[in-house]
Order: structure tokens, then sequence, then C-alpha cells
């Protein structure tokens, strides 16, 4: 009982509300709780729903092994970059690309929001784990303050190179 007479439209999940809004997709008439504002116009939860599954396809494997990969190599670029100091502002970006580019090569190219979060996390955790030493010094008195500002730029560089190659997000 979506239309009761030629001009009016109920919305289809909530019967008793009037609506002039239809979804762009499928047609049904929606109300404004219902309705999704995409880039295309509004669609009804049910055709956005169906539209993401497209774009989340990793699976569970894929979080296992993205997040192992991750955590290795920020690991290793964590101890490369605390040796090499200035030239981090140089490596890190590279070495998120790598990171990135390892990662994708494993999980076959499958996508998912949560999954490139979850990877960009443990890449960090991996460089924090790097520097332990410099986080130890720090609390015994024996400051390395360099070496603690060259991994916050690491980790800063890494990790935004690293989120938007996996995400995909292209800065022009």
């Amino acid at each position: 009982m979506t239309e009761s007479n030629g001009n009016q439209l109920y919305c289809t999940w909530h019967p008793e509300r009037e609506t002039y809004l239809r979804c762009n997709r499928c047609e049904k008439p929606m109300c404004t709780d219902c309705a999704v504002k995409t880039p295309t116009g509004y669609r009804c939860k049910e055709c956005v729903r169906g539209q993401q599954k497209i774009f989340e396809t990793a699976i569970s494997q894929d979080y296992i092994f993205g997040i192992l990969i991750a955590l290795v190599l920020g690991y290793i670029g964590g101890i490369i970059s605390t040796r090499i100091g200035f030239f981090v502002i140089f490596l890190a970006p590279f070495a998120g690309g790598i990171i990135a580019e390892a990662v994708r090569k494993v999980i076959q190219r499958r996508r998912s929001k949560k999954l490139f979060q979850a990877v960009t996390a443990a890449a960090v955790v991996g460089a924090l784990f790097s520097a332990s030493p410099l986080l130890l010094a720090l609390l015994f008195g024996s400051v390395n303050l360099f070496g603690i500002i060259w991994m916050a730029v690491y980790i800063v560089l890494m990790t935004s190179a690293l989120y938007y190659r996996l995400a995909g997000i292209q800065i022009r």
C-alpha cells in the first residue's frame, strides 16, 4: 500500500508517512528517515547496502595476513628510520608504499575500509615496537630527542602514505 490515489505516496517501510521522495535506483517511495544521500541522489537503505557489498570484498584471512605483513614491515622500517636521521623524510613515504604494495599482493587486491585501517594500525604498532629502546631511554633519563623526533616523523609520513595508497585516495 505505497500509493493511495494518483498523487499521494507513502513510505515503503513506514506506511503511515506520506512522502514525495523515491529511491533513484529501485523507485520505491521512502521517507526522509529511510533516505540515504549519495553522490547521485537519494537511495533507500536496501540499495545502499547492496552496493556496499560490491566494494567490501575482503575475507577473514586477508586481515590476518595483512596485519602480520604490516607489523613486520613497519618494524623493519622503524629500525632503519632510527639509523638514518634526516633522510627518514624521504624513506617514510617510500616505506608506506612498499608496505601497501606488499599487503595488496598478499590479499590479492581485495578491499575493505576496516582492513585498510587495521593494516595501517599494525604498521604503526610495528614502528612503535621498534622505537621501544628510544622510549625506554627517555624513561630512564638518557634522552635521544632527535631519535624520537625522527621516529615520529617516520610514523606520520609512513602511515599517511600507507593508508592513502591502500584506500586508493588520490591527491591531485
